[in-house]
């Protein structure tokens, strides 16, 4: 009897278990709700909103664990009402536990403002990379935007042991013929653009051994070849990262097109850009 009345309590203990929605069985299983495809619906929102140059965007980046510190960034981009969007350069989990991912979502969200974001090498982790595409969508995409082409790359090759074209040179290319018609049918109506990524050439999780073509890529775009420089000389387009955890601005490959590095949000410091039909103007915030 006692045998009997085991079987029935562990059996009964399995069927409750199986039944309640509030376990969790693994850190990692994905319990999703709520927005989903936000960089999809934040890309519409945008090509659709009419704006002009100029016009201010601000980068965030490396958010993963420091939520205090996003909301305080966030009511101090919010109060400034002078930023049109928000871009975010990756690692906004530190985990990839989908709560991370609901948590600081959910922050974002609450700012107001249409937002995008690359993925980061800590956001793939367990089956976040699962995550990210059912919240935020593909994880390369552009969009045009006051006469300035986005483009958002996954640049973590590291966290996918070269299994799979991380960056992948395919979706570039024809990004960059996309971006070709467009300015075939309307000369210079894409004058520039601005390549956010997590990881730049150099680091570790960047694929190395394609660093150089990577640039070469990159250089096809409006905006970011020798020549194609604003009223300050500069080029006119540019690159944006995170991943160091530090600021910094680099040439790394000496042919002025730069990267502009952004500390994580511990750091308690973002980027504010200021798109100008002469140039752009970058301002660090530190709060």
């Amino acid at each position: 009897m006692k045998v009997c009345y085991r079987l029935i309590l562990a059996g009964i203990a399995a069927l409750w278990l199986m039944s309640c929605d509030n376990f969790e069985y693994h850190p990692y299983s994905v319990k999703l709700y709520g927005d989903n495809d936000i960089n999809t619906r934040a890309i519409a929102q945008l090509e659709n909103s009419g704006l002009k140059r100029p016009f201010r965007f601000a980068f965030i980046t490396d958010t993963q664990g420091s939520l205090d510190e996003m909301s305080e960034a966030l009511d101090i981009i919010k109060s400034r009402g002078d930023i049109d969007f928000m871009v975010h350069g990756g690692d906004m989990t530190d985990f990839g536990l989908p709560k991370e991912y609901l948590w600081s979502r959910d922050i974002l969200g609450g700012c107001g403002l249409p937002y995008v974001t690359v993925i980061g090498n800590h956001d793939c982790l367990g089956n976040g990379e699962d995550t990210f595409d059912w919240m935020f969508g593909p994880e390369n995409f552009s969009f045009n935007v006051g006469g300035v082409h986005f483009v958002g790359l996954n640049t973590v090759a590291l966290e996918y042991d070269y299994s799979r074209p991380v960056p992948d040179f395919d979706f570039i290319e024809s990004d960059c013929d996309a971006v070709a018609a467009i300015n075939a049918e309307r000369p210079d109506s894409i004058d520039r653009t601005i390549v956010v990524m997590h990881s730049r050439p150099y680091d570790e999780q960047f694929n190395n051994n394609v660093a150089k073509p990577f640039n070469h890529y990159l250089a096809a775009y409006p905006g970011m070849d020798e020549g194609q420089t604003g009223s300050d000389g500069r080029l006119k387009g540019f690159c944006i990262n995170g991943h160091n955890h530090q600021t910094d601005i680099l040439d790394i490959f000496g042919n002025g097109m730069l990267y502009y590095q952004c500390a994580n949000m511990g750091k308690r410091a973002f980027f504010v850009f200021t798109i100008t039909d002469e140039g752009y103007d970058c301002e660090e915030v530190v709060f």
